[in-house]
């Protein structure tokens, strides 16, 4: 009688071991920490609780949560979306398929507009146009408590998940509106300390050549800038100082490489004190510039 050789007992080392490998020989760029990160998720553990528990046998159940996780991962469905949050300035985010995952590189919006607006630090009125998830206006409002932010979206499944991270994360003084940027505001009565924005701004003959992650699931129209990635940049530019009040700021995430046409755009308009910021990269992500009074 031939007798079965005994099942492979899978743990946590060994199904990090095998899922890292899977994930090279796809070519997918953090292959480590993607299966960190989505084996905690589907253990319910932190990352560190991996390593101290590594020769942890893993059950029919873990290993199926995983496996699908690790499947829809193949595909190159961002880790964001698998797990349903992100981090950004120090707070989790919730995050899906109906908003673009936020980037660290976006970091640099805030700080260049908390920078730029000090002097109005106890009475900021900030607007944040194409606000997807709400982290830029979410974050404004809660490093900055006393302010009123308003936020503007075209996508009302993206304003959605913008009111429940509001409301998760103590954000009580952001208000949310469907809108295409300015459209629903009074000029006369709407007036901001700071206009701050990260539109979509990649050239639509560039989107093909985007990683996988992007192209092929996140919104179309939260990366598609148009035929030079300028549509929305040039439009917020040309329509902001309606909405700014006298010394307002107006605050642009822009790509790798559009900061200098950016503060072009900004000076030619009438704005002063037009300077670009450098994200974690170096790479200039950020262009402000100052109303005059």
């Amino acid at each position: 009688m031939t007798q079965r050789a005994p099942a492979q007992t899978w743990t946590i080392g060994k199904v990090l071991e095998w899922a890292t490998s899977d994930f090279r020989a796809r070519g997918l760029p953090n292959p480590r920490l993607d299966a960190d990160v989505l084996l905690a998720f589907a253990l319910g553990e932190t990352r560190v609780k991996l390593v101290i528990d590594r020769d942890r046998p893993l059950d029919a159940e873990d290993l199926a949560r995983f496996r699908e996780l690790v499947k829809r991962r193949r595909s190159h469905e961002p880790v964001a979306y698998l797990v349903g949050a992100r981090e950004f300035y120090g707070r989790s985010f919730r995050v899906d398929s109906r908003v673009l995952v936020p980037r660290p590189d976006t970091e640099a919006l805030v700080d260049a507009s908390l920078a730029r607006t000090a002097h109005v630090s106890m009475s900021l009125r900030a607007l944040d146009l194409c606000t997807g998830s709400g982290c830029v206006g979410i974050t404004l409002a809660r490093e900055r408590p006393t302010s009123r932010v308003h936020a503007t979206d075209t996508s009302e499944p993206a304003l959605a998940l913008a009111r429940e991270n509001a409301l998760r994360l103590g954000a009580y003084n952001v208000s949310f509106a469907l809108a295409d940027l300015f459209a629903a505001l009074d000029p006369v009565r709407s007036r901001f300390d700071l206009v701050v924005a990260n539109p979509p701004y990649i050239p639509s003959a560039e989107i093909e050549g985007l990683a996988p992650d992007v192209r092929d699931h996140e919104p179309r129209a939260a990366i598609d800038g148009g035929h030079d990635g300028f549509d929305l940049i040039r439009k917020i530019v040309e329509d902001a100082p309606r909405f700014l009040r006298p010394d307002g700021t107006l605050a642009l995430e822009v790509g790798a490489g559009q900061a200098r046409e950016t503060a072009r755009l900004l000076s030619t308009r009438g704005f002063g004190a037009v300077a670009a910021t450098r994200d974690y990269a170096g790479i200039e992500r950020v262009v402000a510039g100052r109303w005059p009074r």
